[in-house]
């Protein structure tokens, strides 16, 4: 049982419950859209051909199968920490959750970098910085990551009201793309055909599932609004229709954005470059230097805001585990006043800065690492794995903890969930094996938070597998 010091704890690291149903849903729909679309769909392209819209539809159709498991888990346990509860509610193997939460805390980190430098990509375009300074780019990436953990230090309310804000520019960037393909259709710059098209020789199915591996890292961020779940008013209405629908709307615009680009760039200067290319063709009666610009800003908004939400979700993941008695206690701390998890915050901003200076020493020594493209493919590697998972914790969680508001996903969906996200991570690591030498030094770190824990429990006389209970 909890003591009543643990309960005072308890109380006093309570988060604030502030978010709106209306919030929430924006709060989806801004993580989903801007984590990977203005980045990589150049590289979808490459490997799909102008049919590369499939795979963002079915990139979208597995993720928001998975989104119905955590719609359901969420209304039963709405508290903070995400799949890693939920693995130890269905599991109660304090090792099986740590190595979730350090799969889960993997993933955001690498996520984070992979979007800062992608931001760097950006910036680097409107002021005229060549790409290949690589010292510049990462104090750039670096301040990015420095200003996004100050905004989440101020507080939550003001994180997610910021999100709403850049949610909107971010929809209003691929609105721009999206009537660029429309003008492109009128003007027959493209036969429509092209949107059938499949580039290779190979199977078409393979294709797809290869779009697909790089499509997800677009497709991930649903997940983080379960971290958020602590902090939301009446989760158990909320969630279910701001998950599914947020992630529907964005599946909507992913697909219309895809078809859009395929139309308006010929695929072979699409492939493995960004947006930027849809407006470099000129077909929008504003100054082509204005509109780069203009995008470029947009787009930088638009990562920002899927930064800020992936930061968000890191903090609360060690902030919820950390009262589960499964990493340090050190991460529940929270600041007096903010209310804000500021160890956690701190603690995650420092390992995703390691991530980029590592992958500066690596370009400098001559290596042609694409640190954007790597740290995704880490993201999509962890979070595959994580999908399944927690799709299982649903299904044997069922008739446990339900009440009249508990949220039922279909079961035959579920299943579907499962099957498709392990055949994408089968691909992913068959496709890329050098990502899992990044992926274990990430669980290397997990390795030695694990080591710290279990070295406190047995000074203090607790045994590892004790978990507090609320």
């Amino acid at each position: 049982m909890t003591t009543p010091d643990v309960a005072q704890s308890a109380g006093r690291s309570e988060l604030k419950r502030s978010i709106t149903a209306k919030q929430l849903y924006f709060y989806v729909v801004g993580d989903v859209l801007g984590s990977g679309i203005y980045v990589l769909i150049g590289l979808v392209a490459a490997a799909v051909g102008g049919a590369f819209w499939m795979a963002f539809l079915a990139g979208v159709t597995v993720a928001t199968v998975t989104g119905l498991a955590y719609a359901e888990l969420v209304t039963k346990y709405p508290q903070a920490a995400g799949a890693s509860l939920y693995v130890n509610k269905a599991f109660s193997k304090p090792v099986l959750t740590f190595f979730i939460t350090i799969c889960m805390l993997s993933a955001n980190m690498a996520a984070v970098g992979s979007l800062a430098s992608g931001f760097v990509r950006y910036f680097a375009g409107v002021i005229g910085m060549s790409e290949d300074a690589v010292v510049p780019a990462l104090l750039i990436a670096l301040a990015f990551v420095a200003v996004i953990t100050v905004v989440n230090l101020i507080g939550i309310t003001e994180s997610v009201v910021a999100n709403v804000v850049m949610t909107f520019i971010e929809l209003s960037g691929l609105l721009i793309i999206v009537v660029i393909g429309v003008i492109a259709l009128f003007q027959g710059v493209s036969d429509p055909s092209v949107l059938l098209q499949f580039s290779g020789e190979g199977s078409k199915a393979i294709a797809v599932v290869a779009g697909v591996s790089l499509a997800f890292f677009a497709m991930t961020g649903f997940e983080n609004a379960a971290n958020v779940a602590e902090e939301t008013i009446d989760p158990s209405r909320a969630f279910p229709r701001a998950l599914i629908g947020g992630m529907m709307t964005a599946g909507v615009v992913y697909v219309l954005v895809s078809i859009a680009a395929a139309l308006a760039v010929p695929i072979d200067r699409l492939s493995g470059n960004t947006l930027l290319e849809v407006v470099r063709e000129d077909l929008l009666p504003i100054p082509v230097g204005v509109m780069l610009v203009v995008f470029g800003l947009i787009a930088m908004v638009a990562i920002s805001n899927t930064t800020l939400v992936t930061v968000v979700a890191q903090s609360r993941i060690l902030y919820g585990m950390a009262r589960e008695d499964v990493v340090p206690a050190v991460f529940e701390k929270v600041h007096p006043t903010r209310r804000s998890p500021y160890v956690a915050l701190l603690f995650g901003a420092a390992v995703v800065g390691a991530l980029l200076v590592i992958g500066a020493v690596i370009q400098l020594s001559g290596s042609d690492l694409d640190v954007v493209d790597r740290l995704a493919t880490i993201t999509v590697v962890f979070l595959l794995f994580i999908y399944a998972l927690v799709i299982v914790a649903c299904l044997k969680l069922r008739g446990s903890d339900e009440t009249a508001d508990t949220y039922r996903a279909n079961t035959p969906l579920l299943v579907f969930g499962i099957l498709g996200n392990l055949v994408v991570l089968v691909y992913t690591l068959h496709d890329d094996p050098g990502a899992l030498l990044w992926v274990a030094g990430l669980l290397a770190l997990g390795v030695v938070l694990f080591l710290a824990q279990y070295a406190n429990k047995k000074r203090t006389g607790v045994t590892p597998a004790t978990t507090k209970e609320h």
